[in-house]
């Protein structure tokens, strides 16, 4: 199955938790429809699909958290699908491995968790445009992390504490899908 058709089949089978999440969900199933490699960084009109993870600690009481050096927030790990990467979820386990260095994760529920479209700005030379965000979830075998990549710094935070940090609306939707 190519990246593409597997990626319209996660998408058909996702369930969206609000409205909000709806119509990320109808832009990405657009956006599959639209010609040209949309799975590739260098897509930019409307924009393309990334892939990132929200990771939960061994015990599923904590969530890694990474500070995004561009952004100026903390954020669950994630980034671009690359040529290599087989399928969109193969893309987040590498994004989790290079930010992080957290390696043996096992999806925490099959399918998508969440999925968000997010304006990017202007930076080294590429034009505003839109990430098309699929996110998926994953419980660590270890506690062991290494901030790396695009995180200047990589922590475990308490799954209630989030609320607290500096990070967007759409983390704080997933994190609710996660503890209910």
């Amino acid at each position: 199955m190519n990246r593409r058709h597997h990626l319209q089949t996660l998408l058909d089978a996702h369930e969206p938790a609000d409205a909000t999440e709806a119509a990320h969900l109808n832009a990405m199933r657009a956006l599959l429809q639209r010609p040209g490699d949309v799975l590739s960084r260098d897509h930019y009109d409307p924009g393309h699909f990334t892939a990132s993870a929200f990771v939960l600690s061994p015990d599923r009481r904590d969530l890694l958290m990474i500070f995004h050096g561009k952004l100026h927030r903390w954020l669950q790990p994630g980034g671009h699908i690359d040529p290599e990467d087989s399928d969109v979820e193969q893309a987040s386990r590498r994004e989790v491995m290079e930010e992080t260095g957290a390696t043996n994760l096992e999806l925490w529920q099959p399918g998508i968790l969440d999925v968000d479209v997010h304006a990017i700005p202007s930076l080294k030379g590429a034009p505003e445009h839109r990430h098309f965000d699929v996110r998926f979830a994953f419980v660590a075998s270890s506690r062991d992390i290494l901030a790396g990549d695009d995180a200047e710094a990589a922590t475990w935070v308490p799954l209630a504490k989030v609320p607290e940090m500096e990070t967007d609306a759409s983390v704080l939707r997933a994190v609710a899908r996660l503890t209910r």
